[in-house]
């Protein structure tokens, strides 16, 4: 009798483990884990050194991960505030992370695109971006929440001009920052041996869930996600919550921006942040969230980011090339459709009932 009782928790475990929506980042993300455990151990080997500085600094895989995982898991956040109140994606991202990045340098250069000091602080270079990015971000909301412009349509435009502005904002000049406090944002902190971004990730979490725990940001993007009529009705206002989704996006922006200037106290125009937009929206995706829009899990669009830089740090650790990871991603993005797929999650959790009602028999 007890082990029948087991069998049947474990069925009833498992089916509705699949319905979570939770499931695909974690599968995903195990996977990952057992796949890089058999074919090479020393992935996860991780080993402490020291910086051009002196610093004492942690190095490895896994490290990558948590450090580039960190600027999309901040990329993460608002693309699916984006996408579950629009039911659209914004493909402008890329080139949004040029420009603040080029707003940094050109306010912290000034008219010199090789101080040997700082023009101004840090923090008014970031304060200056983040209001550039938001209104760039505004732009976009205005476009799709007003002109009803479908988002990837409407965020097109910036996609191709966004590098050309940001080129243009300095001068078509390549900037460089000397100053080793500018490094800290994209390396690491004196005396702490973890990447910085992944501390600033760690915040922006904290803020968002904060502001989703207390304010009604996320029951108002929801509800326009799942049924913009009825919204209206219940008196919301769908226009303006898609707008501010496109907003947040371009704070989030302006963030992940600073962190990619930062690590190379320069910034090539053409090459910065290239392609970031597809592994954004792959995130949410892997998360779990319907790309149409309404119901969304923020924690499972941030796994989902770190899981897109295990597959992508997996398949460098095995030489594959970088003009050749699209392809390898397109493949994630079709299992993923296929497994996230209403009819697929039915039949799977059928199973388990079966295999429920067997042992029942038996």
């Amino acid at each position: 009798m007890k082990s029948k009782k087991i069998n049947f928790s474990i069925s009833d475990f498992f089916a509705g483990l699949v319905k979570r929506q939770i499931f695909i980042p974690i599968a995903a993300l195990l996977l990952l884990a057992v796949f890089n455990l058999i074919m090479d151990p020393s992935f996860y080997e991780i080993s402490l050194g020291f910086n051009s500085e002196g610093h004492p600094v942690l190095t490895g895989n896994l490290i990558t991960i948590l450090d580039y995982g960190s600027e999309l898991a901040i990329l993460a956040i608002g693309m699916t505030l984006v996408t579950a109140a629009s039911g659209g994606q914004d493909i402008s991202v890329g080139a949004g992370i040029a420009i603040a990045g080029s707003v940094v340098l050109r306010v912290l250069c000034g008219t010199n695109s090789r101080p040997e000091t700082l023009q101004a602080p840090i923090i008014v270079a970031f304060l200056v971006s983040c209001v550039v990015a938001m209104l760039f971000g505004a732009f976009n909301g205005i476009l799709v929440a007003y002109f009803k412009i479908q988002p990837m349509v409407a965020t097109l435009i910036l996609f191709t001009a966004g590098r050309s502005i940001a080129a243009w904002i300095n001068n078509n000049e390549l900037p460089i920052i000397s100053d080793p406090s500018f490094a800290v944002f994209g390396g690491f902190i004196p005396g702490i041996p973890i990447p910085t971004p992944f501390f600033i990730a760690v915040i922006c979490m904290i803020i968002m869930t904060l502001v989703l725990r207390f304010t009604t940001l996320g029951l108002y993007t929801q509800s326009v996600g799942i049924n913009e009529s009825s919204s209206r009705l219940n008196g919301l206002n769908p226009n303006f919550i898609k707008f501010l989704s496109f907003v947040i996006l371009g704070l989030c922006v302006a963030v992940a921006g600073l962190i990619k200037v930062s690590r190379v106290s320069s910034i090539n125009y053409s090459v910065i942040a290239k392609d970031i937009e597809m592994d954004a929206i792959l995130a949410v995706a892997l998360g779990g969230n319907a790309l149409s829009g309404g119901k969304f899990n923020m924690m499972a669009s941030i796994l989902g980011a770190y899981v897109i830089q295990f597959l992508t740090t997996t398949l460098y650790k095995f030489n594959v090339k970088s003009d050749e990871l699209p392809a390898y991603k397109a493949v994630v993005v079709i299992v993923l459709v296929v497994l996230s797929a209403p009819i697929v999650i039915d039949y799977i959790s059928g199973l388990f009932k079966k295999i429920k009602s067997k042992l029942s028999v038996k």
